[in-house]
């Protein structure tokens, strides 16, 4: 990072860690740990998509090296140095990640290295993380951090050095966020180093986050290294099988309110070439001339994307929450003055900022009641997703994600989520819940539970029993079938039954002899809950003043 203009993916990751830290100062709730592991999600499987695109882009260099072993194996021996050096970088960050997992955890570095942050049994642990990436002093950092620093430095600056002469600035330009620097800070009003402004008392899952942004770091610049080279090899001198558009992304899991950006190019295109690029929905036929036609109402845009060096660059608001979907043609005009087309699609995910509750009541679910819940899984939409409940009901409350869950009975219940990809369907995790009874409602006479004094006038103005629902979440109604008054009356204990919540004629009457120092006792309280069932509830004593 750096203290100079931001991109919109620092812009991103700078808002998600401002809102999230400062929650951490109000204390680290399930949902917050709950975002962090949800961004971490998402940043796995870029970093999952960005090692298998640049695997193809080898590929296809140990292709290039046997039609031309001796013009491409120079720029083939740098490809591999960047391989080498970038996976040296993920091994040094994956190390630092299991030994900073193993010291919170308490587990084998080995296993700490891929403990899913789920399993973690103290996720907002910042102690641990903290000590291991800073050491004891801010102000002189003497932890992994430190190492972490200067490894990428050297290694950002070492893939320059790799870059074709005449494209070196650029890169530097692109890569200048992701290289370690000091920043300012508001908060502060003064730079501070990046060591500390990135793991300086951040919880394990949040510093598991970072290093895992980082590594998205590193396989971005590995990737435009490597493509940088490739698009110096001309595809005219080689015999490919096919020419493919590719769309380059630093991340397809965006915020509302951020920007998606994306590099569009065609691999071993001429670095002279200046290619068109075409935003809109076209047929899958190729004509024969080359062409492919656009899909009944589609508005070609062959504006919006800029091309420079070759490289058209794609940004769009992120408004929209949910799944978006792109698609159009490159366009490269060849030697005769034809034109070759290249359509692409693209696809990326917008998430709202911040991480849904998985259970909006509490952490069990509720006989004979609707229990609310909200289901999301990181770089998945909402209507992709496909639950499903054993030992209950599971039905959608109308809004994407959210969901009503009815039980009739049992201890436990399992909720299944898979969600609808492109290899097929996917199981995203299975959950168990406990299943509980609602409890029993507390009986009121007026503001009055269990034993109280009132007057003879403050008891004669009662109109009844009533049943009510004290510190629970729900809004559920209890009603009151029956109960029993009973009182002394000149030395006769005397009791009558109401079946209803009201108080009969008969006891308004017994009420109007009542003395001070009298007592009236409401008993046998049956009520009716939402569920259909009926239950005795403690009535209520009082003493008249």
């Amino acid at each position: 990072m750096s203290g100079g203009k931001q991109s919109p993916r620092q812009k991103m990751i700078g808002m998600m860690y401002l809102v999230l830290t400062a929650l951490l100062a109000l204390n680290i709730s399930k949902e917050i740990i709950g975002a962090f592991i949800t961004i971490d999600s998402g940043l796995v499987t870029t970093n999952k998509n960005f090692a298998e695109k640049n695997e193809m882009t080898y590929t296809a260099f140990e292709k290039a090296k046997k039609n031309d072993e001796k013009k491409v194996a120079p720029i083939y021996d740098l490809a591999m140095k960047a391989r080498e050096k970038s996976k040296k970088m993920t091994d040094l960050i994956t190390t630092i990640r299991g030994e900073m997992v193993a010291h919170s955890a308490g587990v084998d570095p080995k296993v700490g290295d891929t403990l899913r942050l789920t399993l973690l049994d103290k996720p907002d642990d910042y102690d641990t993380p903290t000590h291991f990436m800073i050491g004891d002093d801010p102000s002189n950092v003497t932890g992994k951090a430190k190492e972490l620093e200067a490894a990428l430095i050297t290694y950002f600056d070492e893939m320059t050095k790799l870059v074709p002469g005449n494209e070196q600035v650029a890169f530097k330009a692109r890569i200048k966020p992701s290289i370690p620097a000091p920043i300012y800070s508001a908060e502060n009003e003064k730079m501070i180093n990046w060591a500390w402004y990135n793991f300086y008392h951040a919880p394990i899952v949040a510093s598991i986050a970072q290093l895992d942004r980082i590594v998205n770091d590193v396989k971005n610049a590995e990737g435009d290294v490597i493509n940088s080279l490739f698009a110096s090899i001309s595809a005219n001198d080689f015999k490919f099988d096919a020419l493919s558009a590719k769309v380059i992304a630093p991340t397809s899991y965006v915020f509302s309110g951020d920007k998606y950006t994306a590099d569009i190019l065609v691999v071993a295109s001429s670095t002279t070439q200046k290619p068109v690029v075409w935003l809109g929905k076209f047929d899958s036929i190729k004509q024969p001339d080359g062409s492919y036609k656009p899909l009944p109402g589609t508005n070609i845009d062959s504006t919006s994307v800029k091309v420079d060096g070759g490289v058209g660059k794609y940004i769009m608001d992120a408004t929209a929450v949910g799944l978006q979907q792109w698609s159009g043609l490159i366009r490269v005009r060849k030697p005769d003055g034809m034109w070759d087309n290249y359509p692409f699609k693209g696809e990326y995910m917008v998430a709202a900022p911040s991480a849904a509750v998985f259970l909006e009541k509490m952490n069990v679910f509720y006989i004979g009641v609707d229990n609310p819940i909200s289901i999301s899984a990181g770089g998945v939409a909402p209507s992709d997703l496909q639950p499903s409940l054993t030992g209950g009901t599971l039905r959608s409350s109308g809004k994407p994600g959210s969901y009503i869950v009815t039980v009739a009975g049992g201890t436990e219940a399992t909720l299944n989520v898979n969600a609808k990809t492109s290899g097929g369907n996917k199981s995203m995790g299975t959950f168990k819940f406990r299943v509980k009874r609602v409890p029993d409602p507390v009986a009121y006479v007026g503001n009055l539970k269990a034993d109280g004094m009132m007057t003879k006038a403050e008891l004669q103005a009662q109109s009844g029993v009533f049943a009510r629902m004290d510190n629970f979440d729900f809004d559920l109604k209890f009603q009151v079938m029956s109960f029993v008054m009973s009182m002394s009356i000149n030395g006769v204990f005397v009791e009558k039954k109401s079946t209803g919540p009201g108080i009969t004629p008969e006891m308004k009457s017994m009420l109007a002899g009542a003395k001070p120092g009298n007592k009236v006792f409401f008993e046998q309280v049956t009520v009716k809950g939402p569920d259909g069932t009926f239950r005795k509830i403690p009535g209520v004593n009082i003493k008249v003043k």
